[in-house]
């Protein structure tokens, strides 16, 4: 297999502070920080795009509804 690329891929996170201070801070991932909290990025080598989603706007999308549909939140991604 010769992978040469990932589309894209954006982790769900429950607490995006937490998150911004992994990839951006201990990781030194260049991310592009949105008014709304979203992060992003299309200059990683190897991924086209790149994102940190907030739960909240991941269950707004996906539910209609920024309440998380399950009790139990974990780390995700799409």
């Amino acid at each position: 297999m010769d992978v040469r690329f990932i589309t894209s891929v954006a982790v769900i996170t429950p607490d995006p502070g937490v998150s911004r201070r992994l990839y951006v801070d201990a990781l030194g991932l260049a991310l592009t920080a949105e008014g709304d909290g979203y992060l992003h990025s299309e200059g990683i080598d190897g991924c086209k795009s790149f994102g940190v989603w907030p739960l909240t706007q991941a269950a707004q999308a996906c539910f209609g509804t920024p309440a998380h549909a399950g009790a139990k939140i974990s780390q995700g991604s799409w």
